[in-house]
């Protein structure tokens, strides 16, 4: 099964309308609790990332018997560092987003704790994409 949500940059009042819907989805299909979770909270932080950070993007969610692969693809300003973006704590978000409540600089680091893989690249002045996947086990899912 494949989905896809876009999302809108700087659009915080759907920020998390995506990861609702996946959630429900899981729900249906009956995958473990402890595994929806997982997934939804890692594809909630990218949501967000995407509204906080770019301009656009575009969120492909994909179910098969073995795995759920989430494809993140964003048009925005790109991450300079990587690494540094993966440190905890460390933040890029404006000042109004911080004011929402959002921007504490924890987004990657929780993609990644939540995911059993994660990838991600980026591209200055063109967008970043993440992937996270996590793969099922015969009684998950």
């Amino acid at each position: 099964m494949q989905f896809k949500y876009k999302i809108a940059g700087g659009d915080f009042t759907n920020a998390g309308n995506a990861s609702s819907a996946v959630k429900k989805i899981l729900k249906q299909l009956n995958v473990d609790h402890t595994v929806s979770k997982h997934i939804v909270v890692a594809l909630y932080e990218a949501e967000v990332n995407i509204v906080a950070h770019a301009y656009s993007g575009v969120i492909e969610v994909n179910i098969d018997k073995n795995q759920i692969h989430i494809i993140l693809d964003d048009k925005g300003p790109g991450i300079a560092d990587i690494d540094q973006a993966m440190e905890e704590g460390y933040s890029t978000a404006s000042p109004q987003v911080r004011e929402m409540g959002f921007g504490a600089g924890m987004g990657l680091a929780n993609m990644k704790r939540n995911a059993d893989k994660m990838l991600i690249s980026s591209e200055l002045g063109k967008g970043t994409k993440v992937e996270l996947i996590h793969y099922l086990k015969p009684d998950e899912g």
